[in-house]
């Protein structure tokens, strides 16, 4: 490199720091040197103009290489531009590329084609529309310059030149640079300044027009308006040109990917869709906290069985505390089975799943994964989440609403985004049109009376930081002062962004509470909303929510206030197998045996009584009915099969009632499943002495 293009490149900096363009890679955790060479050799020469940082940092940190092949698999499915056809035209016209640059270009120099200025270009753009060789003239370096038309699909600029040049007149070409370089890096014998570029460019005018002014500038637009190198070429050649390949690819897929193998089946891995949503905490007037959430999808995928088109959505959610532990699981399967005339209803519109569920206070981390079966994608929403304990005034976050509908036909139900008996209709972008209305929801929670009694409420508007509206209403206008539902006009407003911010003032006319949110005004008169899809829950008085909340204390280390949840749910529903399964659980904690065999032995005449028998031998056992209890664990075992816990408590059994021989089996089946358990063995031997 000569020192001209060392200084240059110091400019180069300048303008990295200066924010005319960046290229920042991520601190990568793994080394490309750690892969199998395979893989590698993927990494680093098959892909590597084309695959974003986020993408190369997920494969480095894959373990296996079947974990591999499926990434690949992904990474090219999502390059794939039509999913209909049955090759990746992409990935062939990928390769095409690679092989010709491999052949043809960069044959000067000692490396593979691909890794020539001329052979990364060619990968990134193709066969330009035209070659230009000045291979032999007396005054010049031998210089190359291709054209390319008709890429304004990249976002960038639709006609330009790319040109090369041997700066020593001899070895690989090497990309001409208007700024690094410079005219006069073109002349043999040019004796002036470098820095003279109006001397050098009539020097090269005297050659060819078409270097001349390619020297300066690659945009055709730009030719004999400039008079000094182009800074728009140099971002074109430096940032937009080899950022083409990674602008047009969503990688989330690829996080994704890393954070589910474990946890989605291997042919669901591949398909992650992007997604949008929304959740918001909701105070039940009985105090209970309800997590309203929407996922939409970016697309809703449906199977066709003859005349019928078919999803089956898995929805997964989980909460986990902040040291890992899961308070609540839980599982939805919706199917959904459609006609051709209720797909073609939909098929042009976004998709909205909307869900709820409850859950004690506390910080989380909420996971929510749903899957379409039929087609085997799958989408993920990660957050975290609080449920405030209610012990001082609060303002809940808002929810904005491009539309209600009152008197829903599911009100005194639980159902999404159902405040008493009004359904709010809320959009995961908080889009609008000015023909909308905004609505405006928000709770306020633990106000004093004379708060009450006393307080305003100040809506205001701001675009921009300058205060559009502001309007103010007693709080004691409203019929429930604890939920909060305003409507407010968006007329007159343009596109732009907005915020809206609710204040609480006390009769002073002091904020004392307050909340912001972010809106947009599209320009489009009527926007895409979504159809719903949701399931409503019974109403919060159901024992369901008692036996939920009281699992998840119970998780929560919380057994006081879980036992009474759960004895609640159970009493008011003594024959739901679920509620009585988990009040024994806490029952067990507690050592109340005899209460386990009075809850659990109706069942035993049911078809759930296979759920009962740990609990009941163990129940048994604990009592010393030991021959009880024996026969309780047989049927467990004869029904679930060997289990070591079980095996063990039989041979305990046995052993107490002096029956050595069986306790012998018992523990011997044991160790055959689990060698590597001390404590029996040493009871086994204990036997040898009873003989």
């Amino acid at each position: 490199m000569t020192v001209k293009r060392k200084a240059s490149l110091c400019l180069l900096v300048v303008l990295f720091v200066l924010g005319v363009f960046s290229f920042a890679f991520p601190q990568k955790k793994k080394s490309s040197k750690d892969l199998p060479v395979t893989y590698r050799k993927w990494l680093e020469e098959e892909v590597v103009y084309i695959i974003t940082p986020k993408e190369k940092e997920v494969i480095l940190q894959l373990e296996t290489d079947r974990e591999r092949e499926i990434f690949i698999n992904a990474f090219w499915q999502q390059r794939d531009p039509d999913h209909l056809t049955p090759e990746n035209e992409f990935k062939v016209e990928h390769y095409k590329r690679l092989a010709y640059a491999n052949q043809f270009l960069g044959k000067e120099g000692p490396g593979a084609g691909w890794r020539s200025d001329m052979g990364r270009l060619y990968i990134i753009l193709g066969a330009p529309q035209q070659i230009e060789r000045y291979e032999n003239l007396t005054e010049i370096y031998p210089v190359v310059i291709w054209f390319y038309d008709g890429m304004a699909k990249y976002n960038i600029p639709n006609s330009f030149y790319i040109m090369f040049f041997k700066p020593s007149g001899t070895g690989e070409y090497e990309i001409y640079s208007p700024v690094q370089d410079g005219p006069a890096s073109l002349l043999i014998h040019y004796k002036g300044d470098s820095a003279d570029y109006t001397t050098a460019y009539n020097q090269l005018l005297n050659v060819d027009p078409t270097i001349a002014d390619a020297s300066l500038s690659f945009l055709p637009e730009e030719s004999g308006r400039i008079l000094s190198p182009s800074i728009a070429s140099e971002i074109l050649v430096s940032n937009k040109i080899p950022s083409i390949p990674r602008e047009s690819v969503k990688d989330t897929y690829a996080e994704k990917l890393l954070a589910y193998k474990d946890v989605v089946e291997v042919d669901y891995t591949a398909n992650y869709i992007d997604n949008e949503y929304f959740a918001a905490v909701i105070h039940e007037k009985s105090g209970i906290a309800f997590v309203h959430y929407l996922i939409e999808p970016a697309k809703l995928t449906f199977i066709q069985f003859g005349d019928r088109f078919r999803a089956n959505l898995e929805v997964n959610g989980k909460a986990t505390d902040l040291a890992g532990n899961t308070i609540y699981q839980f599982d939805r399967t919706i199917p959904i089975d459609f006609s051709q005339e209720q797909v073609e209803s939909v098929r042009p519109k976004l998709f909205s799943f909307q869900d709820l569920f409850p859950l004690i206070e506390g910080r989380y981390k909420l996971n929510i994964l749903l899957k379409n079966t039929m087609s085997k994608e799958f989408t993920s929403v990660e957050r975290d989440i609080t449920i405030p304990h209610l012990s001082a005034p609060s303002l809940s976050r808002m929810v904005l609403a491009n539309k209600i509908i009152p008197n829903s036909a599911y009100r005194g139900q639980n159902k999404p985004f159902l405040i008493g008996d009004t359904q709010l209709v809320p959009s995961p972008r908080n889009d609008f049109t000015p023909q909308d209305k905004l609505y405006v929801y928000f709770q306020l929670l633990g106000l004093d009376q004379d708060l009450r009694d006393g307080g305003v409420l100040e809506f205001t508007m701001s675009k921009e930081e300058q205060k559009i509206s502001s309007t103010t209403k007693p709080l004691a206008d409203y019929p429930d002062k604890a939920n909060i539902l305003e409507e407010l006009s968006l007329a007159g407003l343009t596109s732009a962004y907005y915020r809206i911010k609710v204040s609480l003032l006390g009769r002073d006319q002091k904020e004392v509470l307050s909340e912001l949110a972010d809106f947009f005004i599209s320009q489009r008169p009527v926007l895409p909303r979504p159809w719903v899809l949701s399931l409503p829950l019974p109403p919060t008085s159901d024992p369901l929510f008692a036996n939920i909340l009281g699992n998840q204390l119970l998780n929560n280390k919380d057994s006081g206030r879980a036992k009474t949840l759960l004895a609640e749910a159970y009493q008011r529903n003594p024959t739901t197998s679920q509620y009585a399964l988990d009040y024994c659980r806490i029952l067990m904690e507690d050592k109340e045996y005899q209460k386990i065999k009075e809850v659990a032995g109706p069942f035993l005449q049911t078809e759930k009584q296979f759920d009962f028998l740990l609990y009941l031998g163990q129940a048994s056992q604990a009592l010393g009915e030991l021959a009880e209890a024996i026969a309780r664990y047989k049927e467990y075992l004869a029904h679930f099969g060997a289990n070591i816990s079980v095996l063990n408590a039989v041979g305990d059994c046995y052993y107490q009632l002096g029956n050595w021989e069986e306790a012998r089996i018992a523990w011997q089946r044991s160790l055959e499943i689990s060698p590597k358990q001390e404590e029996v063995k040493k009871k086994l031997d204990s036997l040898k002495e009873k003989k």
